[in-house]
């Protein structure tokens, strides 16, 4: 019998689970098809993998060689199918762009740019508010790019498989309507709206546990958190039904102001992210990664109130 994958596989689910039965629960199999699988393996092998008793099994010292030696070849065959499945899914050349994005102000700016540059290459988008998603799809090949935010300094997914490149740091603001009695002040403290309700986007990561935090740190707890799509936040606010959450970067909407957080107590990163071995690659640490740039400095001149705050804050805005 010659060795395969499924078998070193058997021999790692025995030892992590430490008994046959257990393992052969884990693989789905019969607990007699499993010993007599083993003992194939172990005649392969040239002897006992386990010492097996009442108590379950453990590894001899020729169980833990092979042990060793799985624990290399098992994840690096899955790194090459992952790999191979990336390359298959990818095009040779950038002769065409996939984005992925989570409904954020630079997708537009980005697509824009890349059409301009690129007039021939097919360009096409895709976006979800889950940015775990974007990210598989990223590791998979099913993107070359993707524009993402995270809240604070929260680390972005797939971090240890994925390149992500920090554009900006916006501080988060306050949108209100026009005929709201606090519109015209320049910067709002979070402790003035303990009595609204408020309206923001849904999303993954820690964004809705540290607004809670902040409103505590203020002295209240939200009276209602709406969860919806960017349009319905920018009308519930439009009706006065309750004041918005955004980035500062918000492009401005008829009837509504946006307006800073004294002390800036949440803040968001834009992200620009692709797998540093596809094809993209190259194409991203130069060209994408400038396009990008100047989509988040356009979505920067569209705000107004954000352009006269970043003057007096200059740490948030573009990163260098």
């Amino acid at each position: 019998m010659e060795l395969e994958l499924r078998h070193l596989r058997t021999v790692r689910a025995i030892a992590d689970t430490g008994s046959l039965t257990k393992a052969a629960a884990t693989l789905g199999l019969a607990q007699p098809a499993l010993s007599a699988q083993l003992r194939r393996i172990e005649k392969a092998l040239g002897g006992p993998l386990f010492d097996r008793d009442h108590t379950g099994a453990r590894p001899t010292l020729l169980g833990e060689l092979v042990l060793e030696r799985a624990r290399v070849v098992l994840p690096a065959v899955s790194e090459l199918q992952e790999e191979a499945v990336r390359f298959a899914n990818a095009w040779g050349t950038m002769e065409r762009f996939r984005l992925g994005g989570t409904h954020g102000p630079l997708l537009g700016g980005l697509v824009d740019r890349l059409v301009t540059a690129h007039p021939t290459a097919p360009v096409s988008t895709y976006t979800s508010w889950s940015v775990a998603e974007i990210a598989s799809q990223l590791v998979d090949g099913r993107l070359d790019f993707a524009l993402i935010g995270t809240c604070g300094e929260s680390p972005p997914p797939g971090s240890d498989r994925l390149t992500w490149q920090v554009i900006g740091v916006d501080p988060v603001f306050v949108m209100l309507p026009d005929t709201h009695p606090l519109a015209g002040e320049q910067e709002l403290d979070l402790s003035a709206l303990a009595d609204e309700c408020w309206a923001d986007v849904p999303g993954e990561g820690c964004f809705a546990d540290c607004f809670i935090s902040a409103c505590a740190r203020a002295g209240f707890s939200p009276v209602s958190v709406y969860e919806t799509d960017t349009a319905s936040v920018v009308h519930l606010v439009q009706v006065g039904r309750a004041v918005g959450l955004c980035r500062a970067t918000f492009p401005p909407a008829p009837g509504v102001v946006t307006r800073p957080i004294t002390g800036s107590p949440l803040s968001w990163r834009h992200l620009l992210g692709w797998h540093p071995r596809s094809t993209a690659a190259d194409a991203a640490a130069g060209a994408v990664s400038g396009y990008t740039r100047a989509a988040y400095a356009e979505a920067v001149e569209r705000s107004e109130s954000y352009t006269r705050w970043l003057a007096a804050h200059p740490w948030f805005g573009a990163a260098m």
